[in-house]
């Protein structure tokens, strides 16, 4: 049996505390529904996709010693993740998120990702010190890395000689937070993972599609980039190569949380197992699709 690669998901880990109704919502509304509580954040998602592809991804992130952070590491563990390297805060309450979706989709979020930001460089230790990496052995794998760190340490990442030799996939953890990926575009490193709406930000510009936001993300100095509207298109663009642009199947949309994190992780796997970059393309948004739909994507 042929052996995965190794995937680092730094990032985001904490608890999704989520509220479906089958109804329309707008501001205001009061109506019947479920509340889930599940292990979440935008690493955590990408990981668990992962696993399901048969990656066992390592989370480098902070969850406090907590009680809520005892049981989200035991979970972690349960769902296939190495959670060794876990940077384990004394001080820092595990970090939490909150979302209210109806049948019009998502109504409101709010992400506390303050203890992540709040314990900075530390999640990076395993990265500079051993056992995944040193200054004369950088890691070598993939590295999905999602955009709840600060700008300050984002911009040290784009830099860092730990990610020298890695393969670096990159994703903002909602359209606030995209200016933070801006380091990966002035340095040209690393793949990009952003909406239509965060392309608009990072190129301080509105675009009609996804292959034109694309094309102004490599125009703006990225090196690749894969931009996502929904249930309309999606493209792939890498310097020097022509664009690829797909469209994704036409499901019921029954869950949003979590959907562009599926999108990549399953890209990620594909071209871990040696798809070329149409078809790693095209299983990305079957998977999504599936996601949204309310299956599990395998």
């Amino acid at each position: 049996m042929t052996q995965s690669p190794p995937i680092l998901c730094i990032g985001s880990v904490l608890w999704d505390i989520i509220g479906r109704a089958a109804s329309h919502m707008r501001q205001g509304s009061d109506v019947p529904g479920r509340i889930t509580r599940l292990p979440g954040g935008v690493a955590m998602n990408i990981a668990m996709t992962l696993a399901r592809f048969g990656m066992r991804p390592t989370l480098l992130t902070a969850i406090g010693q907590d009680e809520e952070g005892a049981e989200l590491v035991a979970a972690c563990a349960r769902l296939g993740m190495d959670v060794d390297h876990v940077y384990r805060s004394d001080d820092l309450p595990t970090d939490r998120y909150m979302a209210v979706e109806g049948a019009n989709g998502l109504i409101a979020a709010i992400a506390d990702a303050h203890s992540l930001e709040a314990a900075g460089a530390k999640i990076l230790r395993a990265l500079h010190h051993g056992p995944l990496g040193t200054a004369n052995a950088p890691f070598e794998g993939f590295v999905a890395l999602d955009g709840n760190l600060t700008l300050t340490l984002l911009e040290e990442i784009a830099q860092d000689p730990a990610f020298a030799l890695a393969d670096l996939r990159v994703a903002p953890a909602s359209p606030g937070k995209a200016e933070r990926l801006l380091p990966f575009v002035n340095h040209a490193r690393g793949t990009l993972y952003v909406n239509l709406e965060e392309a608009g930000i990072l190129c301080q510009r509105e675009f009609s599609s996804s292959a034109e936001a694309a094309q102004g993300l490599l125009d703006r100095g990225a090196r690749r980039v894969l931009v996502t509207d929904g249930g309309k298109s999606a493209s792939e663009g890498s310097a020097g190569a022509a664009l690829i642009t797909r469209t994704p199947p036409e499901v019921l949309v029954t869950r949003v949380t979590g959907a562009g994190d599926t999108f990549m992780a399953a890209h990620i796997a594909a071209e871990a197992r040696g798809a070329d970059r149409d078809a790693a393309l095209s299983q990305a948004l079957h998977a999504a699709a599936t996601y949204v739909s309310g299956e599990t994507p395998l």
